[in-house]
């Protein structure tokens, strides 16, 4: 009489998700966001917002400490705000940079495990 052959379970090669991945849109959004992110200029720029007094700079003092013309340090801040990571507030002829509350800690989030 034959024996019956032992059942063999596929082993497990990958271990399961501890939670959802993003979505196509979600990593859509994120992926301009960072790219915002990702270049040198912007992220001194945004340095320097988050290191001033109440998180806020005048662009009249970003330009020198990052070196380059006031049109392009204007098109740098354009970029992180739309992207959400500065305010803009005119006072005067002067333009003002705040950090929104949360938009670092946004991108953290994503990649926390």
């Amino acid at each position: 009489m034959p024996t019956a052959l032992p059942v063999i379970q596929p082993a497990v090669c990958c271990a399961p998700l501890v939670r959802e991945p993003l979505g196509a849109a979600d990593a859509e959004d994120l992926a301009r966001v960072m790219k915002a992110l990702a270049d040198p200029a912007r992220l001194r720029l945004l340095s320097i917002v988050a290191g001033s007094e109440g998180e806020e700079a005048c662009v009249c003092d970003l330009i020198e400490p990052v070196g380059l013309a006031q049109p392009t340090v204007s098109h740098h801040l354009r970029i992180l705000t739309e992207a959400g990571f500065l305010s803009r507030s005119k006072r005067g002829t002067w333009a003002y940079y705040a950090l929104v509350p949360g938009s670092l800690e946004r991108i953290a989030d994503v990649l926390r495990p």
